[in-house]
């Protein structure tokens, strides 16, 4: 656990503590359990550090927290700095993404690349039929219900795996739909290729071509930002880090190796 000053932040570390830094960050309704899959993969050559952000997995879920995006961003920059990184190229999944743009554009010097896995540039990307849950319910799902529940973040007919599962029965309702709330403020204020255009970071954007969340077209719209690499991922949702981690791993392996 690293202490802020909202209350403590969980987080996990793997590979080589010499090696260069990854900081992955998870989704809206789940963890840093959510990039398990992905971690063996990414270890040889990096080292791994995930973390909940507030509100999340097994970080503090204190009342009046503030969600906003900045905010968030601001705290996992400061877990990097208790951890004495002083670079690192920072990947966010899902509305993650916001997070890791937020850092960037807090804290360039911290932040050498970005890698975004299936976020929309703007909300007019979004495409997603947001299941409406009522929160005396939500302790009572069954697992199927639950599934359908996220269906939307993975690409029709996977299995969504049991311990994705338990996240989601974790979550609790009040960060979700607060969490959301600033997520859209955020892009509503400005569009990611717009932040991160004016960065001139290195940009890698990974994208699933079957995302019932984000219309995946919609990842062209990052070429605005001078230099950025688009890998589609053929056959894959949302979730392409859970769906098909050794795929998900090639273009990022393959980006990271030229911009440490």
């Amino acid at each position: 656990m690293n202490k802020s000053h909202d209350g403590e932040i969980h987080v996990c570390q793997d590979g080589p503590r010499d090696a260069p830094a990854l900081l992955l960050i998870h989704g809206t309704a789940a963890s840093a359990r959510e990039w398990e899959p992905m971690v063996p993969l990414l270890t040889d050559k990096h080292r791994v550090i995930r973390v909940d952000l507030l509100g999340c997995g097994q970080s503090a879920k204190p009342d009046g927290a503030s969600y906003a995006v900045p905010d968030q961003a601001s705290r996992a920059g400061a877990v990097l700095d208790r951890l004495g990184v002083e670079h690192a190229t920072v990947v966010g999944h899902s509305s993650g993404a916001t997070v890791a743009t937020a850092l960037a554009e807090q804290r360039p010097d911290l932040v050498t690349a970005l890698v975004i896995i299936n976020f929309g540039p703007t909300m007019a990307a979004y495409i997603g039929q947001d299941a409406a849950i009522d929160p005396r319910q939500w302790p009572n799902l069954t697992d199927d219900q639950l599934r359908q529940a996220v269906a939307s973040g993975f690409a029709p007919g996977y299995q969504i795996p049991q311990p994705f599962l338990d996240q989601v029965r974790e979550m609790d309702l009040h960060v979700f739909a607060a969490t959301s709330q600033a997520v859209s403020a955020y892009l509503n204020e400005r569009g990611l290729p717009q932040r991160l255009a004016r960065l001139g970071k290195p940009l890698l954007v990974i994208f699933g071509e079957q995302d019932l969340r984000w219309r995946p077209e919609s990842a062209a719209e990052y070429r605005a930002v001078p230099g950025a690499t688009i890998e589609m991922l053929p056959g894959l949702g949302h979730s392409p880090n859970l769906e098909d981690p050794p795929r998900t791993a090639v273009p990022l392996l393959a980006f990271t190796e030229n911009h440490h």
